[in-house]
């Protein structure tokens, strides 16, 4: 149909020789119309052959004043094509006569021009148009009334979705809703199942949004955040990314759009990490028409390459022939033609606007041939009150199904299922890259089209790797290498002392009580190896048994080992420090006893422990971390623990008990520290290890405490501690006994006696340095000892003179041996008991021996019966002399040296009789005393 055919009836517009505007709400603007009042147009014969003529209402914005009256332009060249195209066909007995009304896109002015119509205009079989939402969802709720059907072409408001309040109208447009279907199969593609939206807080983009959420949860996407904003973005752009939101899908217009981008720029959330899904609406190059950021295109352009629009297809890219005998291609060949002759621009629409006039005219052609075949009267004769003929209409509108160039034109509660287009922007422009097919439900993606910023596609989250903190292998490999070393060690010692155990040497050390501080090493050992085991070598039951058996083992190894040198070393003081200088026994039963004690305590909160709140796994989390190697994935470290619910409870009770005891053990350590004992010969290294161990468990536990997140580190220290603890204990207690055995076997059978040197300051020194290690109270006793003994060295030195005098007699003059004087007997007594017991140094075994096999003492100055007179008298240094001194020197020094080791005392009257059961009524002379010091 040409233009000067048209009759165009307008309350604005008297046309003569009128063009024909259909206005659609997105289109641009045709503005060379003059505006007049639209009169009632007559009807112009010739369109068909028997002169039929159908007039159809369009109601749509004419006003170039009026809002979306732009559009316009494009759409006139399709709608002249579809008449010309019916009328070629031959198929159809009736022109279509378009009756244009305007709305000007208001409510008042757009019911006056549908009322007018419907009071001054013919009787109108159909409704084409409807641009804007407003006027549109008014008239098409009010079209049930006048038994009318409504087609639009533009209006792709959701809200008309809504068949209860809108239900004759119809669309050959796609709704704005129709793209989440689209939008869902496209997140299904590369499995996103977690997104976020960011709308702009109109009613048209919330009506998507309300609908894209039901969707999505139909769907099982989760949507992480929703945001609405009204003008500024920023801050809920911000919000999506605190809330970790990495595949977003906006609903806003252009304007907008570059300010979301002006954000997303500034908070980095573009690249590989995100996906933004937009409108795919917006006019060609809007970041630089709609750009009042004060970021620069370019920064636009970082910020927007590879996001993906969503939008409906205009043309259909099949190359197949439709309802009108032409393909798309060759229909849109033809529509530019006729376009770029008036110089008009194109508009999406057109081929929404083609499909619908055919879907008019194969619609009232099959109302006629149903009132036909009903036998009823032609469809001419109708009117605006016969319902029946609006529900013949609108059955056969359900009913559409043919192919267009827009596609399969087809309804669904009066919604077009059309194909929804996929494009990328790439490299500042928008690229197809795939489509959706609603009928079929299919997405079809273009091959190597769509480009993504990174390897692969972005994740829908940050992918949280969960990564234990373990002990790392080479660590635990070289301290279990070292451990294992260790427990060889033990075990030497161990035979070592086993199979010395008869030695004296060992024997008087308390070898059962040595065997109890091995065999506590190497439970501390073994721990070890259960301390280095976590979820990594095990599985999680196992190392829930684990953590209850290395507590276990840990704890009795302590408390043997620590157990045993603790009751050494209180021997060693309750020996030492007893001021009284009594007679004080203590057997290795009586240690064994003690360390027994403290292991049934141990088993006791143990027990206890195990029954009313046992050890479990838990596991502490951690905060995010950026992944090392630069993946986009985040860690999240988590720490398995052996742990209760009263945690902290049960370990007070085992550090108090075991912090008493270390206090108590590091105490007694110091107070022996300068103790050397010959019949207890390992006192002074058992206080070392006491005081060392005791200082290195305080260090340990509290380092270990602040360690507890480093998993490596704690375990390095507390396996480091037990390692040095058990060893240096060990060293101690057997390195000695062992250079000692290999040096110098028989050293522990010798009498260890004072020497008498021509130093005299230097044993004054070590005398007072023994005796002061005596008993440090009592200074005065001390110091008065230390005068008699010096008095009593210069009164040997003056005696030993007068010996020689008397021995060079003797070999002189053998004959006045009888005559030597009286007096003299005491002196050489006291010489032969104090300087033998000073200066003699012959063995435990030869003093025993000597004593019991001597012959009793002859009187000094008398003759040997076995001896005549005529003999000469001997040499003092004679075999039978020096067995004659010893007769008198070995009973006192025996009976001195008892007492130090807990046998006589030193008030015993003789040294031969039982300490048990001598009398004490004899008292010793103060010299003998000051001897003992000095062992």
């Amino acid at each position: 149909m040409a233009p000067s055919q048209m009759k165009c009836r307008s309350k604005m517009f008297a046309v003569s020789g009128c063009m024909l505007l259909f206005v659609l709400g997105y289109g641009p603007v045709f503005a060379s119309v003059p505006r007049e009042r639209t009169g009632h147009s007559g009807h112009n014969a010739g369109y068909t052959s028997d002169g039929k003529q159908l007039p159809i209402m369009v109601l749509m914005p004419m006003n170039e004043t009026a809002p979306m009256s732009n559009i316009g332009q494009g759409i006139h060249p399709a709608v002249l094509l579809a008449i010309q195209h019916i009328n070629e066909s031959k198929l159809y007995s009736f022109s279509l006569i378009p009756e244009i009304y305007d709305t000007e896109c208001d409510n008042a002015k757009g019911l006056k021009a549908f009322f007018d119509a419907i009071y001054y205009g013919p009787k109108h079989l159909m409704i084409f148009g409807g641009v804007c939402p407003s006027v549109t969802s008014i008239i098409a709720e009010s079209l049930e009334g006048w038994n009318l059907v409504q087609l639009s072409f533009a209006a792709t408001t959701p809200v008309l979705a809504d068949k209860k309040k809108y239900p004759n109208f119809f669309r050959t447009v796609p709704s704005d809703n129709a793209v989440n279907p689209a939008v869902i199969k496209f997140l299904k593609k590369y499995e996103w199942s977690r997104v976020g939206t960011l709308t702009q807080d109109v009613q048209r983009f919330s009506e998507v949004r309300n609908d894209l959420t039901s969707k999505l949860e139909k769907a099982d996407i989760r949507i992480a955040d929703t945001e609405s904003f009204s003008n500024d973005p920023c801050i809920n752009v911000k919000k999506l990314k605190d809330n970790d939101v990495r595949i977003i899908i906006g609903q806003f217009d252009e304007n907008l759009a570059a300010k979301v981008f002006c954000c997303v720029y500034n908070l980095n959330m573009y690249g590989s990490k995100y996906q933004w899904v937009i409108p795919g609406w917006y006019q060609g190059n809007w970041w630089e028409q709609a750009n009042s950021t004060n970021c620069t295109t370019k920064k636009l352009l970082t910020a927007m390459e590879g996001y993906i629009s969503v939008d409906f297809e205009p043309l259909s890219t099949k190359q197949t022939r439709g309802v009108s005998g032409r393909t798309p291609q060759e229909y849109e060949a033809e529509y530019n033609r006729r376009r770029l002759q008036k110089g008009l621009e194109s508009s999406k629409f057109h081929g929404f606007a083609y499909d619908g006039i055919w879907v008019i005219a194969k619609t009232l052609t099959r109302v006629m041939a149903i009132l036909r075949q009903k036998g009823h009267k032609k469809i001419q004769d109708y009117d605006y009150t016969n319902k029946e003929l609006g529900e013949i209409v609108l059955d056969v509108m359900n009913g559409t199904n043919f192919l267009g160039v827009t596609g399969q034109v087809m309804f669904r509660n009066g919604e077009r299922m059309g194909t929804i287009r996929f494009n990328q922007f790439q490299e500042g422009q928008e690229v197809k890259v795939g489509e959706y097919n609603a009928i079929a439900d299919v997405l079809e993606l273009m091959n190597n089209t769509i480009r993504f910023q990174g390897v692969e596609p972005p994740k829908d989250r940050t992918i949280v790797q969960n990564q234990r903190r373990n002990i790392n292998l080479p660590l635990y490999s070289i301290l279990s290498a070292v451990t294992i070393l260790g427990m060889f060690m033990a075990g030497a010692f161990l035979f070592f002392n086993i199979k010395n155990r008869n030695h004296k040497l060992i024997k008087m050390s308390s070898p059962y009580m040595n065997n109890l501080i091995i065999l506590g090493g190497m439970l501390s050992y073994a721990s070890i190896f259960l301390f280095g085991l976590d979820g990594s070598f095990v599985s999680d039951k196992v190392f829930e048994t684990l953590c209850t058996v290395r507590t276990w083992i840990l704890t009795v190894g302590y408390t043997t080992a620590f157990g045993a040198m603790f009751a050494k070393t209180w021997r060693v003081h309750a020996i030492f420090k007893n001021v009284k200088m009594k007679k004080k026994i203590i057997k290795d039963q009586k240690l064994m006893i003690i360390v027994g004690g403290m292991l049934l305590i141990d088993l006791c909160i143990l027990i206890c422990w195990q029954i009313v709140d046992p050890l479990k796994r838990t596991v502490e989390e951690y905060n995010l971390e950026a992944d090392p190697q630069g993946r986009d994935i985040a860690i999240r470290p988590f720490l398995e623990h052996c742990e209760n619910a009263n945690m902290t409870i049960w370990l007070g009770i085992v550090y108090a008990y075991k912090g008493l005891l270390m206090l108590f053990g590091c105490f007694l350590a110091w107070e022996t520290r300068n103790v050397s004992i010959p019949a207890l010969n390992d006192s002074k290294y058992i206080g070392m290890s006491v005081y060392n161990v005791g200082i290195m468990c305080i260090i340990g536990a509290a380092v270990s405490f602040l360690t507890r997140d480093q998993p490596n580190v704690q375990f390095c220290i507390v396996a480091l501690v037990i390692i040095f603890c058990s060893t240096i204990t060990l060293c101690l207690v057997f390195m000695p006994k062992l250079i000692t055995m290999r040096t110098n076997p028989d050293a522990a059978t010798q009498n260890r006696r004072l020497q008498f040197t021509q130093n005299q300051k230097k044993e004054d020194s070590k005398t007072s340095t023994s005796v002061t290690s005596v008993n440090q109270a009592n200074t005065s006793r001390l110091e008065g000892l230390q005068t008699d003994n010096h008095r009593l060295r210069m009164r040997i030195t003056e005696l030993d003179k007068d010996l020689e005098e008397v021995t060079m007699q003797l070999q002189d003059t053998p004959e006045k041996t009888p005559y030597i004087k009286q007096n003299h007997y005491q002196d050489l007594n006291n010489i032969l008991g104090i300087h033998n017991f000073t200066d003699g140094k012959d063995g435990d075994k030869s003093i025993l021996k000597n004593n019991h096999e001597q012959k009793p003492p002859a009187q000094w100055g008398s003759v040997d019966p076995s001896r005549t007179s005529t003999e000469p008298i001997e040499d003092i240094n004679s075999p039978e002399h020096i067995q004659r001194r010893l007769s008198l020197q070995l009973p006192i020094l025996h009976h001195a040296y008892l007492p130090s080791i807990g046998g006589v005392d030193a008030s015993c009257s003789s040294p031969s009789v039982s300490p048990s059961v001598s009398p004490r009524h004899r008292h010793v002379q103060p010299s003998f005393r000051v001897m003992v010091s000095g062992l």
